[in-house]
């Protein structure tokens, strides 16, 4: 398939033409580099990302495990009252730019998990169940809100990861591929011309070479 630029087939338009090229191999060696670091970066902390689903899972089994033993020994009406009343979770969060993304982080970590004053029940034999229900529900809401910066953080630096490699497949695949048929086009053409020149040249000094 033969290429057709737009551009006029000048030095000027070639020498520009190569220097957009040298410019995009360069924009895409570095796109390469940054999608390099954000792909270790994120398998550094998806190593530790895994290892705390695992344990939030864990403990949700735990809780909900617990809140059964809770249900069958009590029933709904004597676990109920232990969430009452409501209570507001503050959390700090900072912002923290990496790789140059704008990301969340914990400031400090909420200590949610109360005692047995603390909850305004008084104990019981019956409500042993109820409380170590609480407890652990309360532990369980205080590692994920640990976590949930770090999960945010993955998914930040995936997002980045992709909309990188995206850039990176333009350039190369269409960019550069064009920028290179039209640096071709340019010089067949030039060569082309140069050649009928060389041609005309010949001519012109054969027809004015006086006869033997």
């Amino acid at each position: 398939m033969t290429h057709h630029t737009r551009a006029a087939a000048t030095r000027s338009n070639l020498l520009r033409y190569q220097r957009r090229l040298t410019q995009v191999n360069r924009g895409t060696l570095l796109l390469k580099r940054k999608r390099q670091a954000l792909v270790d970066e994120l398998f550094t902390r998806a190593r530790a990302a895994v290892a705390s689903r695992e344990t939030i899972e864990t403990e949700a089994r735990r809780a909900w495990r617990s809140l059964w033993m809770a249900l069958a020994a009590q029933g709904g009406a004597g676990v109920t009252p232990l969430g009452w009343p409501t209570r507001e979770i503050d959390v700090e969060l900072s912002v923290i730019e990496l790789w140059g993304l704008k990301v969340a982080q914990l400031g400090r970590r909420p200590t949610l998990v109360r005692g047995l004053a603390a909850r305004g029940v008084a104990p019981g034999a019956a409500e042993a169940a109820s409380q170590q229900a609480a407890g652990h529900f309360e532990a369980l809401v205080e590692h994920l809100l640990e976590v949930a910066p770090q999960e945010h953080v993955m998914r930040r630096l995936g997002q980045a990861l992709a909309r990188t490699t995206r850039l990176v497949n333009t350039l190369e695949q269409r960019v550069a591929v064009g920028l290179q048929a039209d640096i071709a086009s340019i010089d067949r053409t030039l060569s082309e011309r140069e050649r009928e020149e060389h041609l005309r040249t010949k001519r012109l000094i054969v027809r004015r070479r006086p006869a033997s």
